[in-house]
């Protein structure tokens, strides 16, 4: 098993509340529908403030490797990604559960 977690830190000047975050959120709340291989999938705010915290975070189960690249490469993920690409920041780290 993968686990793949992504989180985003919004860039300076941008508001949780601008229409692209709003756009961002929905998209990224809606790739564990549209990526098959993903067996769960998480997505939420931060909730306490602290100057290390991200704002926003993703975190989705996959069987394996290989179903790690399809949902890299899946066209809705992708468009989800870029989405977050212009108001945001981001790490991402996949944890190999074996």
């Amino acid at each position: 098993m993968i686990t793949h977690i992504a989180l985003f830190k919004l860039k300076d000047g941008v508001e949780r509340n601008s229409p692209s975050v709003i756009e961002a959120e929905k998209f990224a709340r809606e790739v564990g529908r549209h990526v098959p291989e993903l067996l769960t999938w998480r997505v939420g705010w931060n909730v306490v403030d602290r100057d290390v915290s991200y704002d926003f975070a993703v975190i989705g189960v996959l069987p394996d490797l290989l179903a790690l690249e399809k949902y890299q490469t899946n066209e809705f993920h992708r468009d989800a990604v870029e989405r977050w690409r212009s108001i945001s920041d981001w790490v991402v780290a996949d944890l190999n559960d074996a």
